[in-house]
């Protein structure tokens, strides 16, 4: 399969990157390097990237960001920033990519444990993962060309661990090896409109 990975250079992007690589193409699309950029709080970018990319048998999104901060501290341009680039940015993947994929393609978006389970500071944050499993559950029961659309929501990873322990306390860290298996559950498997929670 060709797969592009959107945000294939971070944290997670390239741990799932490597692990597609053994037996498919792999594109990485990244903000300032990669294969292709994109901007994808933008849809003119998004739109670009894929005129590069061509046809497509698969899409996974593991980028976009969200302000994290005290509630009482969010301002409203604050929260605009997760809406136009984790929760926009998803969806106008969403919109945009699906005339890209082969039939039968899949597209495979990215939010985390927050929209389950939120800790302090993620009013923001958690807003966005929310209405993401909201739009995609949606979406996929209109989704034509037998694309299939799935989330990966997973709890803090493994690798991040050291950075965002204080944020939360308690929380098991999650195996990177358990991780990989949500991206491969979705891009191979059959499920449509799933929500993959790997919290523990």
């Amino acid at each position: 399969m060709k797969i592009l990975i959107v945000g294939g250079n971070g944290t997670i992007g390239k741990v799932v990157a490597n692990h597609f690589k053994n037996d498919h193409e792999v594109l990485i699309a990244g903000r300032t390097s990669g294969d292709v950029t994109v901007n994808i709080a933008e849809s003119s970018s998004i739109t670009a990237m894929f005129e590069k990319t061509g046809k497509l048998d698969a899409i996974i999104c593991i980028a976009g960001e969200a302000k994290w901060a005290p509630f009482q501290e969010l301002s409203e341009e604050d929260y605009y920033i997760g809406l136009k680039s984790k929760l926009m940015g998803q969806v106008n993947l969403v919109r945009i990519g699906q005339k890209y994929l082969n039939e039968g393609g899949s597209i495979t978006l990215t939010t985390g444990i927050l929209a389950d389970d939120p800790v302090i500071k993620t009013a923001s944050a958690s807003m966005v993962n929310g209405g993401i499993h909201s739009f995609a559950q949606a979406a996929s029961l209109e989704i034509e060309n037998g694309i299939r659309l799935n989330v990966v929501s997973s709890g803090m990873v493994e690798d991040a661990y050291e950075k965002y322990k204080s944020y939360f306390p308690g929380h098991n860290p999650i195996p990177m090896s358990k991780v990989i298996n949500g991206y491969a559950r979705s891009v191979l498997g059959k499920g449509n409109g799933e929500i993959i929670r790997i919290y523990s």
